[in-house]
């Protein structure tokens, strides 16, 4: 991968549409429900925080009490949409997923299958 300014740079090689456009944000410490949804991803769970909004979660983020769980840092569930042939500046990477920034700004998680070496 590229670096710039000491940042990993890739290039999107298959698209992403977010099918979520009201990203669920929750605090360390916040109560959340756990559910049964199944992922195609391993690492991820689904949750729902008090207001009844519902998104995966890694897996370690959570401390699961039967069906419920504990956060255990906070977290941004937001997925960022991209398209072939965008250059994006890397960040975390979690459960095959990466934390990426547009060259507009905005930051969201982007399926790490997605992207590719510049």
């Amino acid at each position: 991968m590229e670096t710039k300014n000491n940042q990993q740079v890739c290039r999107v090689v298959r698209e992403y549409q977010s099918p979520y456009s009201d990203p669920l944000v929750i605090s360390a410490g916040e109560e959340l429900t756990m559910g049964e949804k199944e992922s195609d991803w391993s690492g991820w769970v689904w949750c729902t925080n008090q207001d009844g909004k519902s998104r995966w979660v890694p897996e370690k983020y959570v401390e699961r009490r039967g069906d419920t769980g504990m956060a255990l840092c906070d977290y941004e569930a937001t997925e960022l949409s991209v398209s072939v042939g965008e250059e994006l500046i890397m960040g975390e990477e979690e459960s095959d997923w990466i934390w990426c920034t547009n060259q507009r700004g905005q930051s969201g998680w982007v399926p790490a299958d997605h992207v590719g070496k510049l």
